[in-house]
């Protein structure tokens, strides 16, 4: 049985609680999603299922041989795939629908996405360093300070933290709680924040602890 679904951010709201208090969500366009590939073990070397976002997609944007791929699996062309790992061969088939029913309110799930790009960044954005006082002729106000010795080794040592480009990274954000489920509209809201802009794609997953 597959254990996630792709999913589209909508953006973030607040949902009243009995007891008076607002909650943070975010709403997330959780499917339809659709079969379009299925992995054995035997044929492949290991048991997966490939998703695809159900949403409308013009056809002069799909090319010959991800339409054959479409075709074989008699399922609509769609613009976003995702390939999803399962416990043993899976009942599911080429064509067959996942929706948001296979969620349930109060569930942890993992949300997988991609954050937003904010380009080249200093390090006191990308790193949160301090940097120097402020004062009149400290001359020391927002550099790196020391990035390595001269005499030995005479270089930069991978991985040291400095300006950059940031964003735009898989993210990976475990055991959110699921708010609320809305099967009528496949929506799913999720306490508190996830990666990525309004309108990105994410992959939600059953947390499983």
């Amino acid at each position: 049985m597959v254990n996630g679904l792709i999913a589209k951010k909508i953006g973030m709201t607040q949902l009243l609680q009995d007891d008076g208090t607002m909650v943070p969500v975010t709403i997330v366009q959780a499917g339809p999603c659709v079969v379009v590939q299925k992995k054995t073990a035997l044929k492949d070397g290991y048991d997966a299922i490939q998703l695809g976002f159900v949403e409308f997609i013009k056809p002069k944007n799909v090319n010959k041989p991800m339409g054959g791929h479409f075709k074989k699996a008699n399922a609509a062309p769609v613009r976003v795939l995702r390939e999803m790992r399962t416990e043993g061969e899976a009942a599911m088939n080429p064509g067959d629908k996942v929706m948001v029913d296979m969620f349930n309110a109060n569930e942890k799930v993992h949300v997988v996405g991609t954050s937003k790009g904010r380009g080249f960044a200093g390090f006191v954005k990308r790193h949160h360093f301090g940097g120097g006082r402020a004062s009149h002729g400290s001359m020391f106000h927002r550099a790196p300070g020391s990035i390595g010795a001269s005499a030995y080794p005479s270089r930069v040592l991978k991985g040291m933290r400095m300006a950059g480009h940031l964003g735009a990274a898989r993210i990976t954000v475990q055991n959110i709680q699921v708010a609320r489920v809305d099967q009528e509209n496949n929506l799913l809201y999720l306490h508190g924040a996830v990666p990525g802009p309004n309108g990105g794609y994410l992959v939600v997953e059953k947390s499983g602890r």
